[in-house]
């Protein structure tokens, strides 16, 4: 009899020691938002797997070379089936698409910096809910280089119809900012959005292929992109005129160096003419760094730190920018807190002439990866600037946790104080 009960008790406690860890881990704050998702979706009778969605149909296909129509009701559909994405967040589910070469790094270092690159997207991806694809893998061979991110994104389109917007970031770009999140309101009633500049961009007697910049964007997932996709690819690797504009586009750029048909050049070119079906939907943003030109950012980073410190001890909401929180948790009431106080501390603007953090630092031309940089910039330009960049940014991350790296150039890292910059600045 004592040994039943003793047995009986046993196993009572096993079960509600499992029931108790099931419990956390189904409520824990660190469960992946897809795990959560798809427990939403299968207590709601997991609709979207029991009835037909265009998953279900073969003439949709992941690849550049089959074209989709009908894309926005499809998705639409889809999202029907999925009411637990029927809030009003839909405006603002953003993917973030970037990736690197599937074989290993020439440049000694490359790998290790392409590391350090993932990280920076990575971490600002998690502290302000963006999804993040990665990819390794050329998912079109021909289409290489620079055209491999549109079979990508095209890919990342059907396979995420909960995700407004497809946020391409090329594998160089650094997130300078960790608090900053793209104004998306802003962007309403268009489906693309690159940083350029209209004079440039829309001159046609002279416009220029560096008029913007091709390396960072955001479009929308919907029908109008999947055709703008099309069209740009069409002026690509697959092309049988590939060769030809090659030569059409040197012929209209006049600052074009190269003779090939490169994703940027064909993207200016589809805009530029007054009879482009496509420029009435695209932004043109320039008003801050969407991406901004690295080497007119990194030799700024260490004022612009100095001020933001310098914010943080004198602002009226000083104490509270200083004050300790949780990492991930309470990020964005203190990032909002931070941007309120920018304007009052004279660093609300962006560019060359202000004094706001970066969003966006872009080191194109340094080629971190292959070593095959532009030759108008040493070797230890591109890797001190990138480390620059990197530690500014990690240096935001690192807050989180109590530390910051020891110099903007080292890899080392020290215990911040309490109340700091205030305890610094009191030594």
């Amino acid at each position: 009899m004592v040994r039943s009960l003793l047995g009986d008790a046993l196993l009572f406690s096993a079960g509600a020691a499992v029931g108790a860890v099931l419990l956390l881990t189904l409520a824990s704050p660190f469960t992946p938002p897809a795990v959560l998702l798809a427990r939403r979706s299968s207590s709601a009778g997991d609709r979207g797997a029991s009835g037909r969605t265009f998953y279900d149909d073969p003439e949709v296909t992941y690849t550049v070379d089959r074209p989709i129509t009908g894309w926005d009701e499809k998705r639409a559909q889809w999202l029907r089936a999925h009411p637990e994405l029927a809030g009003g967040g839909g405006e603002g589910r953003v993917l973030m698409v970037s990736g690197s070469q599937p074989t290993p790094c020439r440049s000694p270092t490359g790998d290790h910096v392409l590391t350090r690159l993932l990280k920076n997207k990575a971490d600002y991806c998690r502290l302000n809910g963006v999804q993040l694809l990665y990819n390794t893998a050329l998912l079109r061979p021909s289409m290489d280089r620079y055209w491999a991110k549109i079979p990508l994104i095209r890919a990342a389109m059907v396979a995420h119809p909960e995700a407004e917007w497809v946020w391409w970031v090329d594998s160089d770009a650094v997130l300078t900012d960790m608090d900053f999140r793209l104004p998306l309101r802003r962007y309403r009633g268009h489906n693309f959005v690159v940083n350029g500049w209209p004079s440039l961009v829309y001159d046609e007697a002279s416009p220029s292929w560096t008029g913007l910049n091709a390396g960072v964007f955001l479009v929308r997932n919907c029908q109008w992109s999947l055709d703008f996709m099309d069209a740009w690819a069409a002026m690509g690797p697959d092309s049988p005129d590939y060769r030809r504009w090659g030569a059409v586009l040197t012929s209209t750029f006049r600052d074009k160096v190269f003779n090939e048909s490169d994703d940027q050049s064909a993207l200016v070119y589809m805009l530029q003419h007054k009879g482009s079906p496509w420029r009435g939907k695209v932004f043109l943003e320039n008003d801050y760094y969407f991406q901004g030109y690295w080497v007119e950012i990194v030799g700024r980073l260490g004022d612009i730190a100095a001020r933001y410190e310098a914010m943080e001890r004198r602002a009226p909401a000083a104490a509270l920018l200083r004050r300790r929180h949780a990492a991930s948790w309470d990020h964005a009431a203190h990032a909002a807190a931070r941007e309120a106080a920018l304007a009052g501390a004279g660093l609300a603007e962006s560019g060359v002439r202000g004094w706001r953090r970066p969003f966006v630092t872009h080191f194109t031309g340094c080629q971190p990866c292959s070593g095959d940089r532009n030759r108008d910039y040493s070797g230890d330009s591109c890797g001190d600037g990138m480390r620059r960049a990197l530690n500014f940014a990690d240096d935001q991350v690192l807050r989180g946790y109590g530390f910051r790296h020891a110099g903007p150039l080292s890899d080392d890292v020290r215990p911040l104080p309490f109340d700091y910059p205030a305890a610094a600045g009191r030594r």
